[in-house]
């Protein structure tokens, strides 16, 4: 069975006879075996979690329970983070190639797009190093592309992310298949924290997420007529279980009852890497995780004074910066907080523009241009 492919005419007149909502086609994961396709996945839930059956059926109960409740909403009815108010907040999509660093992948695409949406600027260059993530920091745990040590978990890929780092891709490219950690030796002062994460249970508090805050990680029980998938909302209809996988949710919507969701398997799959799939379904909703903020360190360039504020509290000064936002001036001695101040006041009097060195989200150092 391992080594079957699937077999895309009779999936067509399955999807046609069940009056499904969505098409299958040839793709390049169609021609595969089913030992072949199960490589792009790579989520196995943890020790103690509910297990991917348990997930459909978390998934399920939560989409009845939600269908039947009363009361009114404050999300939009659909929303998506490819389009909000023209602009495109979700960064190009990835291909994790037959190595199941799925986890690695949703984690980092939720997190490069919170930072744009954080930053108010759809085109801030943000590209994040699955390879670091994946081969480095779960690699530490021990985790491998397959076999018994397969795959790794949203909770330990936050984790990581927060307690760690993670470095920029330009560090670490991505290529697929297990090897040893290749970041640089200094690796250490390029890495991006979030602040923390949380994970949200109910599907109102995710769409509420999602059209406020930012894109969410999902994981679901996926299929094998999932890998024919070309376009509409996808449902299960036929095929055996491959496993579980990780994606980016980036909008939903109501009218056609479904997530949208960006993949890990490059443009060619679905529509342009991105697929829509229903509420309820496969356990997609059981469980999305949220990265509540980033916290940055490095060189941030060429930046306008558009503000500055303080109160009565000791060295409580911030400053809003252009792309970039509130920031705190660093409050560790009187001198350090008048004469960072005093060069922002100069440079917004005069629209000067200005260099801005962050720890851990704190301004230590700025040079006026």
């Amino acid at each position: 069975m391992a080594n079957q492919k699937l077999k895309i005419e009779d999936l067509k007149s399955e999807l046609l006879a069940s009056n499904a909502t969505w098409v299958a086609a040839e793709n390049e994961f169609t021609s595969l075996s089913e030992s072949e396709m199960q490589k792009f996945l790579g989520f196995t839930p943890a020790p103690g979690e509910a297990s991917l059956m348990e997930r459909e059926k978390q998934a399920l109960a939560s989409f009845a329970a939600f269908k039947v409740a009363k009361g009114a909403v404050g999300y939009p009815t659909t929303f998506d983070w490819r389009n909000v108010g023209g602009n495109n907040y979700v960064t190009s999509v990835k291909n994790q190639a037959a190595c199941g660093s799925c986890v690695a992948f949703g984690a980092i695409a939720t997190t490069e797009s919170t930072m744009r949406v954080l930053r108010g600027n759809p085109n801030l260059a943000i590209d994040f190093s699955e390879a670091h993530l994946f081969y480095c920091l779960g690699g530490s745990e021990g985790r491998k592309c397959g076999g018994a040590n397969g795959g790794w978990w949203p909770e330990n890929a936050f984790n990581k992310f927060r307690d760690v780092g993670v470095i920029p891709e330009s560090a670490y490219p991505y290529t697929g298949g297990d090897q040893a950690c290749g970041a640089p030796a200094n690796w250490q002062s390029m890495v991006t924290k979030i602040s923390s994460y949380h994970a949200i249970t109910n599907a109102a508090d995710m769409k509420n997420w999602l059209s406020t805050r930012g894109p969410l990680a999902a994981c679901f029980t996926v299929y094998n007529d999932f890998f024919a998938y070309s376009s509409g909302v996808y449902r299960h209809v036929s095929g055996a279980l491959a496993g579980g996988h990780c994606v980016c949710i980036i909008g939903y919507s109501d009218t056609e009852q479904c997530w949208i969701a960006k993949n890990s398997w490059g443009t060619g799959f679905g529509q342009g890497g991105f697929f829509k799939i229903g509420y309820g379904q496969c356990g997609i909703d059981a469980k999305m995780h949220a990265v509540d903020g980033v916290v940055e360190t490095g060189w941030n360039t060429n930046l306008h004074v558009q503000g500055l504020w303080s109160n009565e509290s000791d060295r409580n000064v911030y400053v809003y910066l252009e792309n970039l936002g509130w920031r705190k001036i660093s409050p560790d001695n009187d001198n350090i907080v008048i004469n960072l101040l005093t060069l922002f006041a100069d440079a917004k009097a005069n629209n000067r523009t200005v260099n801005v060195y962050l720890e851990n989200s704190i301004i230590k150092q700025v040079y006026s241009l």
